[in-house]
């Protein structure tokens, strides 16, 4: 099993902090967010992952060559300029990642061990999803017995943690693009399954968030 951490974005409502480092090198407590997620890949067994890079990738490749010491093969795929999004990112990877692998949003923080997901061959994906925050107005799927839903009443946010089959972008073109309508698309047909994490998650979207995050002992 691989696992893919989407580092590549600008992270414009962040700024003025991204104006100088990529939103993945942003530190809380110490500890930028990427090493956090490094760390617990390492814990869950898993040796192989991939980072997609964008916006001052070289240094995310910099600080994990200088301070990252744990024993995992990473290996980075460059946007450079052209920053592929979601799923432009993934599917620009997807030589790199193998039948079944794990996705990673860069900028989230959250107490959440790398889960270890099953699914049936006919599912595409499996999303971990969470309690919709106060901070989003609305959800971004449902959950109904165990399947990922589209409906009027989305109470649950996407949680950025996801396990997917290759075949999910099959008839994809090349480009940028965002996953959501891709997941969309996936839970219309029933293809996608999901489970809810109750524990500690935030997205750390903007400024205020994230100094609110840095009162918070999660370390």
């Amino acid at each position: 099993m691989k696992v893919m951490i989407l580092a590549a974005g600008r992270g414009e409502r962040l700024k003025p902090i991204t104006d100088s480092i990529p939103k993945a090198l942003i530190e809380i407590r110490g500890k930028t967010l990427l090493e956090r997620h490094l760390e617990r890949i390492y814990e869950a067994g898993i040796r192989d992952v991939i980072i997609n890079t964008g916006w001052q990738g070289n240094k995310i490749r910099d600080k994990l060559s200088s301070t990252f010491k744990f024993g995992l093969n990473i290996e980075f795929s460059d946007e450079g300029n052209n920053i592929l999004e979601t799923g432009g990112g993934i599917l620009n990877a997807l030589n790199m990642l193998g039948e079944i692998f794990l996705v990673i949003n860069a900028d989230i923080y959250t107490d959440m061990s790398i889960p270890n997901l099953n699914f049936p061959k006919e599912t595409l994906g499996h999303l971990i999803l969470v309690p919709s925050p106060k901070y989003h107005e609305c959800g971004d799927f449902d959950l109904i017995d165990g399947v990922i839903k589209n409906t009027n009443s989305q109470n649950l946010k996407f949680s950025g943690v996801a396990q997917y089959r290759s075949e999910i972008f099959a008839g994809c073109s090349q480009g940028k693009f965002s996953m959501t309508p891709l997941l969309r698309k996936c839970a219309s047909r029933g293809l996608i399954k999901g489970s809810i994490y109750k524990g500690f998650w935030a997205d750390v979207g903007t400024p205020e968030r994230l100094d609110a995050l840095k009162l918070i002992d999660r370390s």
